[in-house]
């Protein structure tokens, strides 16, 4: 397997990672007040929307890579 095969396998499957799990979460905990020994800490929630033609156009290169990869070891 070439290096374009394989960067194609990772692209599609982050493709379709991307269509089965189109949005997630991330928390991030900091510091609200800090006085002396004595911290108050919030946490801060982020919602992130991977949009489905990213995640579809990122499948579609991945598995075009594939094929070039596949056809360029058969001629190759």
């Amino acid at each position: 397997m070439n290096a374009i095969t394989g960067l194609g396998a990772v692209l599609a499957l982050l493709g379709i990672l991307g269509l089965a799990i189109p949005a997630f979460t991330t928390s991030q905990t900091e510091d609200v007040i800090k006085l002396g020994d004595l911290k108050v800490q919030g946490t801060k929630t982020t919602y992130h929307v991977v949009p489905q033609a990213l995640s579809g156009g990122v499948l579609v290169l991945g598995i075009v890579l594939i094929g070039v990869g596949v056809y360029s070891n058969r001629t190759g």
